[in-house]
C-alpha cells in the first residue's frame, strides 16, 4: 500500500520478499501461535458472551467512531432519512389539519393562509422538510404565521438538524485523526535479532519514521507476555513483563530522526536472561512493542505497536548499515531496513555465558592464589611471589567457546605447583628460624 501510495521504493518491497523466503520453515511447518498483538498493531483478541451490552450504548461517541467507515456511513444516512421522513409526516398531518390539502378553484376567492404554502400533498411535504433541516431555501414553501405550531416544529426541526451534522462531522474528524493513522508510516523490521554487543548477547530490533515531521517525547516501551506458574501452582495465562531498553539515561525515550535500533541487553534480571539459541523455537513468550508520542503537526498523542514471537527472533544475527552521508547530508536506503548479517556467536544463553565466565574467573584466580613466603630483610618476611599467566585476555565468545576441562587443568597444573613451592619455602623458612 505504501508502494503504490509512492512512499516506499519497489526495492523496499522486493527486499522484504526476499526476506520471507530466506527464512526458515519452522513458522510453516508448525500450527500458526496466538499472539496479541498482530504485526500491523491491531489486538488480536476475541471477546465474548459479553452480557452488558448496553454499557456500549452509554458511550455512543466512541462507539462511531470505533466503527467501520460503511457502517458509519450507512447510520449518518439513515439519521438524516429518518429524521427527514419524521418531519414530513408532522409537516403533512399540520397541513392536513389545518385544511390545506383541500382543493381549491384558483377562479374562486381565496382561502384561508395556510400554515406552509405550496404544500399539496405528502411529497411536498417531505420536500420542504430537506429545504428546513438542510437550509436550502429555495423561496417557493415557507411557514407563515397562521400556525404557532409549525413554527415551533421549524425550530425543533432545526436544532435536531444541527445536532446530526454535529455529531457526523465530529465523528468523521475523529475517524480521520486518530492516532493510528499516524502510525501508518512508522515501520519495525520484520524480524528481531539477538546479536554480541559490547560483550554481551542483546535483543535488538529496528523502527523508522517515514515521514519528515517529528515525533515529540517519542519512548519505547517494550513487555514480554508469557506463561507463569506460580509456587502454588496457579497457571497465570498473561504475565507481563517490562524490559528496560538500553540506553545511558535509563530512560526508554528516543529521538527518531532517522532509523534507530533499539536494543534490549540481556543481562542479570532480564526476562530474556535464560533464553539461548536451542530452547528459543520451544519458548512461549511474545515480545510487544509500543511506541508513543506527540504528532508535530497535529499534537495528538499516537502510539504504533507490533510484536516478535519467538520465530521471528533469529539468533546470531544483527541488522546491516542503511545509512550513508552524501552531498553533506545523511541519507537513509529503506530497501536494506529489514537485512541482517549473520555473526560469530555461541548458542548459551546468557546467564549460561556468565556461568562459564565465572568458571573461567575462578580459574584465572587460582593462577593467582599460591603465594609463597619471601624474606623480607632481616628477621622478617612477607608475602609475594605472584606468578600468573600473562596471556591477553580474549573476547567472551571465544571463552565461552573453550572447552571447560583445559581451563581446569591449566588452574590445577599451576595451582599444585605453586602450593608445592609456597609449603617448601615455608619449611626452609622455619628451619632456618628454628636453628
Amino acid at each position: 500500500m505504501l508502494a503504490r501510495k509512492g512512499l516506499l521504493p519497489d526495492g523496499f518491497l522486493l527486499t522484504r520478499l526476499a526476506e520471507d523466503q530466506n527464512q526458515p520453515n519452522r513458522s510453516r511447518s508448525r500450527s500458526q501461535r496466538a499472539r496479541f498483538i498482530t504485526k500491523t498493531g491491531s489486538c488480536n483478541v476475541a471477546h465474548k458472551n459479553i452480557r452488558e451490552q448496553g454499557r456500549f450504548l452509554q458511550d455512543v461517541f466512541t462507539t462511531m467512531v470505533d466503527l467501520k467507515w460503511q457502517h458509519s456511513f450507512l447510520i449518518f444516512t439513515s439519521a438524516f432519512l429518518c429524521s427527514w421522513m419524521l418531519f414530513a409526516m408532522i409537516w403533512w398531518l399540520l397541513a392536513f389539519a389545518h385544511g390545506d390539502l383541500e382543493p381549491r378553484d384558483p377562479n374562486g376567492e381565496p382561502g384561508p393562509i395556510p400554515c406552509v404554502t405550496a404544500i399539496h400533498s405528502f411529497t411536498s411535504a417531505f420536500l420542504f422538510s430537506i429545504e428546513v433541516q438542510v437550509t436550502i431555501g429555495f423561496g417557493g414553501r415557507m411557514v407563515t404565521e397562521e400556525c404557532p405550531l409549525a413554527i415551533t416544529v421549524l425550530i425543533i426541526q432545526n436544532i435536531l438538524g444541527l445536532i446530526i451534522n454535529a455529531v457526523m462531522l465530529g465523528c468523521v474528524f475523529m475517524k480521520t485523526a486518530q492516532a493510528n493513522r499516524r502510525a501508518e508510516t512508522l515501520i519495525f523490521s520484520r524480524n528481531a535479532v539477538i546479536a554480541p554487543r559490547n560483550g554481551r548477547p542483546t535483543f535488538m530490533f529496528r523502527v523508522g519514521d517515514l515521514r519528515k515531521s517529528m515525533i515529540i517525547s517519542a519512548t519505547v516501551q517494550l513487555q514480554v507476555i508469557r506463561r507463569t506458574v506460580t509456587a502454588e501452582g496457579e497457571v497465570i495465562p498473561v504475565s507481563q513483563l517490562d524490559i528496560q531498553v538500553e540506553n545511558p539515561l535509563r530512560s526508554n525515550g528516543i529521538f527518531l530522526v532517522s532509523p534507530l535500533i533499539i536494543s534490549h541487553t540481556m543481562e542479570r534480571g532480564s526476562p530474556l536472561y535464560e533464553l539461548s539459541a536451542q530452547t528459543l523455537a520451544s519458548e512461549d513468550l511474545e515480545i510487544i512493542v509500543i511506541l508513543e508520542g506527540v504528532v508535530e503537526t497535529t499534537g495528538i498523542t499516537m502510539q504504533a505497536r507490533t510484536s516478535y514471537v519467538p520465530e521471528e527472533i533469529l539468533w546470531g544475527r544483527r541488522f546491516v548499515s542503511i545509512m550513508t552521508e552524501e552531498d553533506g547530508r545523511y541519507c537513509v536506503d529503506y530497501s536494506k531496513f529489514g537485512n541482517t548479517v549473520a555473526v560469530r556467536m555461541p548458542s548459551l544463553s546468557a546467564k549460561e555465558l556468565d556461568q562459564t565466565r565465572g568458571v573461567q574467573e575462578g580459574s584465572s584466580d587460582a593462577q593467582l592464589q599460591g603465594w609463597g613466603l619471601v624474606r623480607a630483610g632481616r628477621g622478617g618476611f612477607r608475602r609475594g611471589g605472584r606468578t600468573c599467566d600473562s596471556s591477553a585476555s580474549q573476547p567472551w565468545y571465544v571463552q565461552a567457546e573453550k572447552m571447560e576441562k583445559e581451563v581446569e587443568k591449566k588452574g590445577q597444573k599451576k595451582t599444585v605447583q605453586l602450593e608445592v613451592i609456597g609449603r617448601q619455602m615455608e619449611d626452609d623458612q622455619l628451619g632456618e628460624m628454628s636453628d
